[in-house]
């Protein structure tokens, strides 16, 4: 799973974060989803599922079965964008209900359960109630970006959901800051890109 590059996390929110990664860092748009070994990638960075989970499923997959598990979440992921740029800005109206059918037809082939865990803190031994889920199959990937999907819809405030003012940047991000000022997707790309642009038009004025 090293042979992919680094995924964006710059969208303060898990589905945003989904949203993000196909980018333009330059140019040339990067997917990094563009395959079955892309999506596990993604999934390990994000912290959606565990690297054993996805070391079970990678080896019961069947070939090219992943692949198109990939393509399911490249669907996916356009569908939501669509949402989301037409809902962003303003607050969630209830009458946008109709629109998340697709993700609720995905969450309900959800095979989740909870179970009692014990886990170890300095103070010693406690246990816990731990939601789990059954991956039956590679498809079982799409549940929890599901997941955060429609947890994105239901606890996010869509007033706060910007898109970045550079260019050529195709990034989302929630507006978390304090004042809800933030601009761009990272003052260390768009953001110095902008400053030096604007520099280089004031030296031109002058």
């Amino acid at each position: 799973m090293d042979n992919h590059s680094p995924a964006v996390f710059l969208g303060d929110a898990p589905a945003l974060d989904f949203l993000n990664s196909v980018s333009t860092p330059v140019d040339v748009p990067v997917d990094a989803i563009e395959d079955g070994e892309g999506l596990l990638h993604w999934l390990d960075q994000a912290k959606l599922v565990s690297p054993e989970t996805l070391e079970a499923i990678r080896a019961q997959a069947l070939p090219g079965e992943l692949d198109k598990v990939a393509d399911q979440a490249r669907n996916l992921r356009e569908w939501f964008r669509t949402f989301v740029r037409e809902h962003r800005g303003k607050q969630l109206r209830r009458d946008a209900l109709a629109e998340l059918e697709p993700l609720n037809r995905l969450l309900e082939r959800d095979e989740g359960y909870s179970r009692v865990v014990a886990r170890q803190t300095d103070e010693g031994e406690v246990f816990d109630f731990q939601p789990m889920r059954k991956w039956r199959s590679p498809e079982a990937l799409l549940l929890p970006v599901g997941e955060a999907l429609g947890r994105f819809v239901c606890d996010e405030d869509f007033s706060n959901v910007k898109a970045c003012e550079g260019p050529s940047c195709t990034l989302l991000f929630a507006d978390h800051t304090r004042g809800h000022r933030r601009r761009w997707c990272s003052m260390a790309l768009c953001g110095n890109r902008a400053k030096q642009a604007a520099h280089r038009h004031r030296v031109r004025q002058a």
